[in-house]
């Protein structure tokens, strides 16, 4: 988020197809780990980011406490904002280190970001990514060791909307391979090209040959959800592709209003709790230059929360209802499968009938609708047998259509829907859950299908 350091963006959402190339299992490393599209912690504990940001190399003297203030609002990360010296003055090793201790003291992750290489190629000045990992070599010494409570986001929005953006897919690689050439195990994080919101869809087409170039396959990618993403098709859209390649995505910033446009930050917030993606808003407080609605807290005082304040942190999916502490600060680790949205109160879910032993069954929730479309989620849960794959079944009763799916192979012949396992999500212990998800086109009427049959092997 540029806030006072940035303009309007002007940037219109395209619709163009685009195939993910699924994504290899997770290599050996430190600290926090990919698996699919899971981001693990270093105790193999799914962890799901539910936090702010924080603009510290501007407020320095404001860190020590707001990082406690978040915490004490429920939040378990929290992205800060660091400079590398060509348009602010770098943070040196010894302040990162400070930065690093007071995350830890609040147990909270801490994702680490460098401001500078925001709009690179638009805005005068900015850093290149190159630059940002010079950056991150000369302050080695504040992070290694770190890994299980660091997560290093490379540079911020690296490319504005110019033809410089047609250099992100090469320019991060490049990026990553010398940051694991000199020796770097920390989980990365890449942000995404026009001013992060990838209206282009540069990162969502190159990201499986991004995640390829990982020799360690542990980069995480981050999109920007603001104006471009005003509407529910398109965050559904962009967030399920990622699903459907089974790579691993984050929502790293986004806020309840903007300059280019409104974003709709209830199904930001409804999406990532139902498909298990983390996010972190923008942000805990100081915004200027006619963004100042994006502060959380007015004049960085936690009992003054704004509306956005209240949005994100009290109201529906936010981050009290939904964050949990990562288990590397010693709680209790989380249920291997994603809490999820709640479905539409107007519309029961469909369950199929209890099963034998080695069976399954299917429940059919919908957890989100818009005019002319809606989002569903199908959990299958396995009998008091293990079994080793699944396969679900129904028919369509309002000739609803698929538009998207993820976690599932999926095919329709006619009304009748097939849905198979994915390879990673097949084998399940007695008892145990999975769940896929889909997006699909609607009339005017959108009933539940019934039955919905489960079959096992």
């Amino acid at each position: 988020m540029r806030a006072k350091w940035w303009g309007g963006l002007a940037a219109v959402l395209t619709t163009a197809a685009a195939v993910l190339t699924l994504a290899q299992p997770a290599q050996a490393a430190a600290g926090f780990t990919v698996s699919g599209t899971r981001i693990l912690d270093a105790n193999g504990n799914t962890f799901l980011m539910r936090g702010v940001n924080h603009a510290h190399t501007w407020y320095a003297g404001q860190t020590s406490t707001s990082l406690a203030n978040i915490k004490a609002l429920g939040a378990n990360t929290v992205r800060v904002v660091l400079a590398s010296g060509q348009r602010w003055t770098a943070n040196p090793a010894s302040d990162v280190t400070t930065v690093i201790s007071q995350c830890k003291a609040n147990r909270l992750i801490c994702v680490l970001e460098v401001h500078d290489t925001t709009g690179y190629g638009e805005q005068s000045g900015a850093a290149t990514l190159a630059q940002a990992v010079d950056y991150w070599i000369s302050i080695k010494s504040a992070l290694t060791g770190q890994e299980n409570f660091v997560i290093l986001n490379i540079g911020n929005e690296p490319y504005g909307n110019g033809t410089a953006s047609a250099n992100w897919t090469a320019d991060t690689k490049s990026a990553i391979t010398r940051l694991r050439a000199a020796g770097f195990q920390h989980q990365i994080m890449v942000d995404a090209p026009n001013w992060g919101q990838d209206w282009q869809f540069i990162m969502r087409d190159n990201a499986a040959s991004v995640f390829a170039a990982d020799p360690q396959r542990n980069t995480v990618f981050s999109i920007h959800m603001y104006g471009v993403f005003d509407t529910a098709a398109e965050i559904n859209d962009y967030l399920g592709r990622f699903q459907s390649a089974n790579l691993p995505i984050v929502v790293g910033e986004f806020g309840h209003n903007h300059s280019d446009g409104n974003p709709d930050e209830d199904t930001i917030l409804a999406t990532a709790q139902q498909l298990g993606i983390g996010y972190l808003g923008w942000s805990w407080s100081g915004n200027g230059g006619g963004v100042e609605y994006l502060d959380m807290v007015t004049n960085f005082n936690p009992a003054q929360l704004t509306s956005w304040g209240q949005r994100i942190f009290n109201g529906a999916n936010g981050i009290k209802a939904t964050s949990k502490e990562a288990t590397v600060f010693g709680g209790v680790s989380p249920s291997p499968s994603s809490s999820s949205a709640s479905p539409s109160p107007s519309v029961s879910p469909s369950t199929s009938t209890p099963p034998p032993a080695g069976g399954c069954t299917a429940t059919y929730a919908i957890s989100n609708q818009w005019g002319g479309g809606f989002q569903g989620t199908v959990t299958v849960k396995a009998g008091s047998s293990a079994i080793t794959g699944w396969t679900v079944t129904w028919t369509w009763p309002n000739g609803q259509r698929f538009t998207n799916t993820w976690n599932t192979t999926a095919t329709t012949s006619g009304e009748t829907v097939t849905a198979r396992n994915a390879p990673y999500n097949g084998t399940l212990a007695a008892g145990a859950t999975t769940s896929f998800g889909f997006t699909a086109s609607s009339g005017a009427t959108n009933a539940v299908p019934s039955p919905v049959s489960c079959a096992a092997s």
